[in-house]
């Protein structure tokens, strides 16, 4: 368990002990942990080197505290790879979760300006406007909102939104998805938001904006995303070159 001969922190060790009893799920998300007067007579160390263990994990993510009651297990967060590009309905299957949406929005509608610009067309073009509450095993995830030219899908209708429109787009329509471009910056929920991803209000979130592209060239769609700061996070492997 912990080993005070080892060049390891003692600190350090009761982290990797207790995400270890969370990933055994000893400690399930929600759970309260024991206390630090508990941690520390079972770890046989002083509260304070338990505060500092604890401490880390919070400011991790993989805890959280609420006054007055104790210090509790968080939700585990999702990991989106940055290399690859799948859409959310894809992610999920691939972690073994169930994936749903809820349609707030789908209407036709002119092109604004900054789309237009991003998707190459005039201003005299429209495009669907298509907002969705995301859920993985029906909690909610992310709040999308995609506008895709009407020329180009004709068709959609608001049945195929509520599933996946990349399976739509290559698998019914055989057009080929080559690439995007993607943007991601940390911003704070307004009211709106924390109400439909049931956060509390000015709760950090993941702003994504991602325009996609077809192999001939054409740009198909720009999606603006919010994701749960708390439920999500983005990796990416780098090199040095």
């Amino acid at each position: 368990m912990i080993n005070k001969q080892s060049p390891l922190p003692i600190y350090y060790q009761i982290i990797e002990d207790l995400k270890n009893r969370i990933e055994q799920q000893e400690f399930n998300p929600g759970d309260m942990i024991p206390s630090e007067r508990e941690l520390s007579e079972g770890y046989n160390v002083s509260r304070m080197t338990v505060r500092q263990a604890i401490t880390n994990m919070v400011n991790d993510g993989h805890l959280y505290r609420e006054r007055g009651k104790g210090t509790f297990v968080s939700e585990r967060k999702i990991e989106q790879p940055l290399q690859g590009m799948t859409g959310f309905t894809e992610d999920m299957k691939q972690r073994g979760m169930t994936a749903s949406s809820k349609l707030l929005v789908f209407k036709t509608i002119p092109i604004p300006q900054d789309i237009a610009t991003k998707l190459q067309l005039d201003m005299e073009q429209q495009v669907y406007e298509i907002k969705r509450i995301r859920y993985a095993d029906h909690k909610p995830m992310a709040v999308e909102t995609t506008y895709i030219h009407t020329a180009l899908i004709p068709d959609l209708s608001e049945d195929l939104v509520q599933g996946s429109l990349y399976d739509y787009i290559e698998n019914t329509l055989k057009l080929e998805i080559e690439k995007a471009s993607q943007m991601i910056e940390a911003t704070i929920a307004d009211q709106h938001l924390s109400n439909l991803l049931e956060i509390p209000p000015a709760s950090a979130i993941l702003h994504m904006e991602r325009h996609s592209f077809l192999k001939d060239g054409r740009a198909f769609e720009v999606v603006k995303s919010a994701y749960r700061a708390d439920r999500y996070k983005f990796i990416s492997d780098i090199y040095r070159t």
